[in-house]
């Protein structure tokens, strides 16, 4: 694998976000940092979700975007997009969703890190950048990023490089979770096949689990 570093590191506490006429709390306004910050199982310090419920936890320590994509989108909304528009903690070259795997493990300096599912983006990310569609384009294109779980604590910081510590043997990719989840709903086997993988993140696993139970009902 090429040498791939972490090109941003973003963090950002929740803050208050007109949407639609209402005022909603958000965490997805992410600033780069230049320092060293302490990476825990939960998060970064200095970083928050605001929805608890489908934001941050465990599974979703560490939200990942990959640098590549953004020249789409500032192409797609016409504007300038700094790192960490998405919402996203890490901004990797190189780690693109078909490269990587649900389960494959990485480290960062001192950290331990394993990919546990892809991102998701809400509808905050669309009142961010005033255009409600771009959640669904996320989704659409594949471009969605995804999460570490964090298996080994400690600090990381802009510039550090990544390396593969562990290859999931599966090796389903996070672009093929993406297609199972939102393209091609009734492959049950490729389904089946993700459920296999442990690293799996809880949310996704009863999400999937659920279709193949209704399935066979």
């Amino acid at each position: 694998m090429q040498s791939v570093k972490l090109l941003s590191l973003n963090i950002g506490k929740p803050v208050e976000m007109a949407y639609q006429g209402k005022s909603v709390s958000t965490g997805i306004y992410k600033k780069a940092v230049e320092d060293h910050v302490y990476l825990s199982s939960l998060n970064l310090e200095g970083d928050a979700q605001a929805d608890l419920v489908n934001h941050g936890g465990p599974d979703k320590a560490v939200c990942v975007y990959c640098s590549e994509h953004y020249a789409m989108w500032e192409g797609k909304l016409q504007r300038s997009l700094a790192y960490g528009t998405f919402g996203e903690n890490f901004t990797v070259a190189g780690l693109e969703e078909s490269q990587v795997h649900i389960g494959d493990i990485f480290e960062l300096g001192t950290v331990r890190l394993q990919i546990s599912q892809p991102r998701q983006p809400c509808f905050k990310l669309g009142g961010k950048l005033n255009q409600p569609e771009l959640p669904l384009w996320v989704q659409q294109t594949g471009c969605t990023g995804y999460y570490f779980r964090v298996l080994k604590e400690g600090h990381v910081a802009p510039g550090q490089t990544f390396r593969l510590a562990e290859r999931h043997p599966a090796a389903v990719s996070v672009a093929e979770a993406n297609r199972l989840k939102y393209h091609d709903k009734s492959d049950f086997d490729g389904i089946r096949a993700l459920l296999a993988v442990e690293a799996l993140a809880d949310s996704w696993r009863e999400s999937f689990q659920k279709r193949l139970s209704a399935a066979d009902n």
